[in-house]
Protein backbone atom coordinates (compact mmCIF):
# COMPACT_ATOMS: atom_id res chain seq x y z
CA UNK A 1 0.00 0.00 0.00
CA UNK A 2 1.35 3.52 -1.06
CA UNK A 3 0.46 6.36 0.82
CA UNK A 4 1.85 9.82 -0.07
CA UNK A 5 0.95 11.26 2.99
CA UNK A 6 2.57 8.57 5.35
CA UNK A 7 5.53 8.95 3.27
CA UNK A 8 5.63 12.13 3.70
CA UNK A 9 4.91 12.97 7.49
CA UNK A 10 7.70 9.96 7.52
CA UNK A 11 10.45 12.39 6.16
CA UNK A 12 9.43 14.38 9.10
CA UNK A 13 8.89 12.47 11.63
CA UNK A 14 11.92 10.36 11.90
CA UNK A 15 14.22 12.95 12.57
CA UNK A 16 11.81 14.35 15.51
CA UNK A 17 11.35 10.50 16.88
CA UNK A 18 15.19 10.02 16.85
CA UNK A 19 16.33 13.20 17.71
CA UNK A 20 13.69 12.56 20.98
CA UNK A 21 14.68 9.15 21.33
CA UNK A 22 18.26 10.62 22.49
CA UNK A 23 17.01 12.73 24.61
CA UNK A 24 15.45 10.27 26.76
CA UNK A 25 18.37 8.23 26.08
CA UNK A 26 20.54 11.17 28.19
CA UNK A 27 17.69 12.28 30.69
CA UNK A 28 17.93 8.38 31.57
CA UNK A 29 20.31 8.06 34.05
CA UNK A 30 18.73 10.82 36.21
CA UNK A 31 15.30 11.07 35.82
CA UNK A 32 12.87 8.45 34.78
CA UNK A 33 13.79 7.19 30.82
CA UNK A 34 16.40 5.64 29.50
CA UNK A 35 18.45 2.94 26.89
CA UNK A 36 14.85 0.98 27.03
CA UNK A 37 11.92 3.72 26.05
CA UNK A 38 14.39 5.81 24.20
CA UNK A 39 15.31 2.23 22.21
CA UNK A 40 11.28 2.01 21.68
CA UNK A 41 10.89 5.34 20.34
CA UNK A 42 13.94 4.81 18.19
CA UNK A 43 12.54 1.62 16.90
CA UNK A 44 9.05 3.28 16.23
CA UNK A 45 10.84 5.45 13.93
CA UNK A 46 12.64 2.97 11.75
CA UNK A 47 9.54 1.04 11.69
CA UNK A 48 7.24 3.74 10.55
CA UNK A 49 9.69 4.07 7.60
CA UNK A 50 9.44 0.76 7.02
CA UNK A 51 5.97 1.41 6.66
CA UNK A 52 5.99 4.06 4.35
CA UNK A 53 8.12 2.40 2.19
CA UNK A 54 9.71 -1.20 2.98
CA UNK A 55 11.44 -3.29 5.14
CA UNK A 56 14.38 -3.68 2.38
CA UNK A 57 14.67 0.00 2.22
CA UNK A 58 14.56 1.07 6.00
CA UNK A 59 17.27 -2.08 6.44
CA UNK A 60 19.39 -0.24 3.35
CA UNK A 61 19.01 2.78 5.50
CA UNK A 62 20.44 1.06 8.61
CA UNK A 63 23.18 -0.09 6.55
CA UNK A 64 23.88 -3.50 8.42
CA UNK A 65 20.39 -5.82 9.88
CA UNK A 66 19.24 -4.62 13.32
CA UNK A 67 20.45 -8.49 14.29
CA UNK A 68 23.87 -7.48 14.31
CA UNK A 69 22.98 -4.81 16.66
CA UNK A 70 22.04 -7.23 19.35
CA UNK A 71 25.46 -8.64 20.22
CA UNK A 72 27.11 -4.82 20.14
CA UNK A 73 24.46 -3.83 22.69
CA UNK A 74 25.08 -6.80 24.83
CA UNK A 75 28.84 -6.22 24.81
CA UNK A 76 28.82 -2.08 26.18
CA UNK A 77 26.66 -2.94 28.73
CA UNK A 78 28.04 -6.10 30.02
CA UNK A 79 31.60 -4.13 29.87
CA UNK A 80 30.11 -1.12 31.49
CA UNK A 81 28.54 -3.50 34.04
CA UNK A 82 31.93 -5.18 34.94
CA UNK A 83 34.04 -2.50 34.60
CA UNK A 84 34.18 -1.56 38.87
CA UNK A 85 35.80 -5.27 39.29
CA UNK A 86 38.86 -3.88 37.58
CA UNK A 87 38.96 -1.20 40.48
CA UNK A 88 38.21 -3.33 43.05
CA UNK A 89 34.57 -2.82 43.48
CA UNK A 90 31.46 -4.85 43.51
CA UNK A 91 29.74 -5.23 40.08
CA UNK A 92 27.70 -2.85 38.61
CA UNK A 93 28.66 0.40 40.78
CA UNK A 94 28.33 3.62 39.14
CA UNK A 95 31.81 4.51 38.18
CA UNK A 96 31.60 8.92 37.19
CA UNK A 97 33.99 11.31 35.55
CA UNK A 98 34.08 14.07 38.08
CA UNK A 99 33.81 17.35 35.35
CA UNK A 100 30.61 17.31 33.95
CA UNK A 101 30.37 17.51 29.87
CA UNK A 102 28.09 20.15 28.25
CA UNK A 103 24.42 19.22 27.07
CA UNK A 104 25.05 15.39 28.71
CA UNK A 105 26.07 16.22 32.15
CA UNK A 106 27.28 13.77 33.93
CA UNK A 107 29.20 10.71 32.31
CA UNK A 108 29.29 7.44 34.05
CA UNK A 109 28.97 3.75 33.82
CA UNK A 110 24.97 4.16 33.82
CA UNK A 111 24.92 5.98 30.95
CA UNK A 112 27.24 3.45 28.85
CA UNK A 113 25.00 0.52 30.60
CA UNK A 114 22.08 2.75 29.39
CA UNK A 115 23.55 3.14 25.47
CA UNK A 116 23.99 -0.60 24.96
CA UNK A 117 20.58 -0.96 26.70
CA UNK A 118 19.23 1.22 23.97
CA UNK A 119 21.14 -0.29 21.28
CA UNK A 120 20.43 -3.72 22.39
CA UNK A 121 16.44 -2.86 22.34
CA UNK A 122 16.59 -1.05 18.69
CA UNK A 123 18.33 -4.48 17.32
CA UNK A 124 15.69 -7.08 19.18
CA UNK A 125 12.65 -4.60 18.20
CA UNK A 126 13.39 -4.12 14.69
CA UNK A 127 14.39 -7.78 14.03
CA UNK A 128 11.85 -9.36 15.34
CA UNK A 129 9.30 -7.03 13.34
CA UNK A 130 11.00 -7.32 10.68
CA UNK A 131 11.20 -11.03 10.93
CA UNK A 132 7.27 -11.49 10.99
CA UNK A 133 6.78 -8.69 8.23
CA UNK A 134 9.06 -10.38 5.80
CA UNK A 135 7.80 -13.94 6.82
CA UNK A 136 3.81 -12.97 5.98
CA UNK A 137 4.91 -12.01 2.24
Amino acid sequence: MYSRILKTATYYLIPVLLLFSVFILLRGHYKPGGGFVGGLIASIAFVMHSFANSVEKTIRLLRHHPFKLIPVGLIVSFVSAVAPLFLGQPVMTGLWYNEPVPIIGMIGSALFFDLGVYILVIGVTLTILFTISQSTK
